[in-house]
């Protein structure tokens, strides 16, 4: 059975796929993308709260399971970009410690083998494609940068003004958020022709307006625009890899499409279907020279998962916040400790506003004891919301794998977690300055009704990268240790996720893989007009 012949696939649409394969575009050599959804549907239910979070419309209804045997629906999005389609765009950089060792209260987070200056340039150029607003200086554990940011910081709206000036006279460094937005603003109004605009409609929904700068709008829409080599695949479920007998070479993908099943091979194959999928896809591809799963000689395809010790809480203050858009404001410094506590606990940052649906169906006795005649549209206009990011550190059973009937099991002890409970502190202590209740009620919907495992929006660290086959799977270049043609471009390739979002690392890595590819396919001319003979025999 023939197939399909390209210079390059790329699995999967999100980030990672989506920048490799725009950096690859320009050569023109033959790219063929693959996503196993299709394009998420514009619709005035992209901005309806209980379709997003009380209905979960957007998220697989896929059924995982824990390692108790407790079914339940992993917190991912099949669409043509990918979980981008509904993140917040907070588009970090990691620390420049977060590449070294860094000692934990839970313990140990690994040191990476490439450090900061390898990705910074990487980090500038991510920054640049994916539109990033912000503003160089105010963060006081923000990384070396050559460059400033392409684009002002997003303006704070004054309850958030307010709250700004409040943590700083608590003696904090409060800054702007780094922001992948198409805004263009002025005292903070939005342009005419601003592509997006303020709204309470963001983290967690698709964006109606594509002025959220997710893997689609910032790369696969204007890659597909311009490039006639490149094509894309949707509803195309890449189901295995088959490699050559001498088990060194991917030679098939095999793809399911529309109830058919389709072969396609490339000389270079890059698996980027985010760190949980992709290590699915390298177990299920297990044959007689790979029988643990393809790469998978090491025994770490699929461990040392991690994904952040997180939690979305609501403060009530006392007056009314009129906010529109309040995910402007951060907060880092107790990233790496704090007076009473010499070890990290992480990030607080604002995220969107809570709507009356989503507080309406989780409102919990702990909440209606505390607040019984307070109407949900009240507890709406009077919340403060915040995102609160800690460390968890990467545990080999900490793992995603393949069940005996065929079950995909996510086992995942957490672990670090005193210095959540410690940064939940901190800003419980902060609330009585901000004129709010200390009391902190905690959201679950934004993160997946089945929380703490079926959390996976910051999945990571599956197949990380390193120089000893026996201790990873990947080499430095992203590159699996026992094959000469597959390469991973999500966050598998982690030893450690730090305390901030990985999406923009993602990124950076990615460019950087693909210049790698790059230069390996010899793509400093184009190839179009090709003549060559573009089936193989798999």
């Amino acid at each position: 059975m023939s197939a399909d012949r390209y210079d390059v696939i790329v699995i999967g649409t999100g980030p990672g796929g989506a920048a490799l394969a725009h950096r690859l575009a320009p050569t023109g050599k033959r790219i063929l993308m693959i996503e196993r959804g299709d394009y998420l549907p514009r619709s005035q239910a992209n901005w309806d709260a209980k379709t997003v979070f009380v209905d979960a419309a957007y998220q697989t209804k896929e059924t995982w399971y824990g390692k108790d045997g407790e079914a339940f629906h992993p917190g991912l999005h099949y669409f043509v970009g990918g979980n981008s389609k509904v993140y917040g765009a907070a588009l970090f950089r990691l620390r420049e410690r977060d590449f070294d060792e860094v000692k934990h209260e839970g313990g140990i987070s690994p040191a990476w083998p490439l450090k900061y200056d390898t990705f910074e340039p990487y980090y500038a150029q991510a920054e640049q494609l994916f539109h990033v607003h912000g503003a160089r200086g105010e963060d006081p554990t923000e990384p070396p940068s050559q460059t400033p940011y392409p684009y002002p910081a997003v303006a704070h709206e004054p309850r958030i003004a307010e709250l700004d000036a409040t943590f700083a006279r608590e003696g904090l460094h409060p800054f702007h958020l780094p922001l992948g937005v198409l805004l263009e603003e002025k005292n903070g109004v939005a342009a005419p022709a601003s592509p997006w605009f303020r709204n309470d409609a963001f983290d967690g929904f698709p964006c109606l307006l594509n002025g959220k700068a997710d893997a689609q709008v910032m790369c696969v829409n204007p890659m597909l625009a311009a490039h006639a080599n490149v094509t894309l695949l949707t509803n195309a479920l890449a189901t295995r890899l088959e490699t050559d007998p001498s088990g060194r070479t991917l030679s098939v993908v095999d793809v399911l499409r529309e109830g058919a099943q389709e072969r396609y091979c490339a000389d270079i194959v890059v698996v980027a279907c985010g760190a949980l999928s992709s290590a699915l896809l390298l177990l299920r591809s297990a044959n007689d020279r790979h029988p643990h799963g393809l790469a998978n000689g090491s025994d770490q395809v699929g461990r040392n998962y991690v994904r952040h010790n997180q939690s979305v809480l609501m403060a009530l203050a006392r007056e009314p916040n009129d906010t529109v858009f309040q995910k402007t404001l951060g907060l880092s410094d107790f990233y790496f400790g704090a007076g009473d506590c010499d070890h990290p606990l992480g990030l607080i940052q604002m995220m969107g506003k809570s709507h009356p649906e989503e507080i309406r169906a989780e409102a919990l006795p702990e909440w209606l004891s505390w607040m019984p005649e307070m109407p949900f549209e009240l507890m709406a206009r009077h919340s403060l919301d915040f995102w609160l990011m800690s460390e968890d550190l990467p545990r080999p059973e900490n793992r995603i794998r393949i069940g005996h009937d065929g079950r995909v099991i996510l086992e995942l002890t957490e672990n670090n977690m005193r210095a959540h409970q410690r940064l939940r502190a901190k800003l419980e202590h902060l609330m009585d300055a901000a004129n709010a209740h200390p009391h902190l009620l905690e959201r679950k919907l934004y993160l997946g009704k089945d929380i703490p495992i079926g959390g996976t929006a910051h999945q990571a660290g599956t197949a990380r990268f390193g120089t000893d086959p026996a201790q990873s799977v990947l080499d430095l270049d992203c590159k699996a240790h026992e094959l000469d043609n597959l390469y991973l471009a999500d966050a598998s390739f982690f030893p450690s996720i730090g305390a901030v979002n990985p999406t923009l690392t993602i990124i950076a890595n990615a460019l950087r893989v693909a210049d790698g590819i790059a230069e390996r396919l010899g793509a400093t001319r184009a190839i179009s007009g090709s003549t060559e003979d573009r089936t193989c025999r798999g």
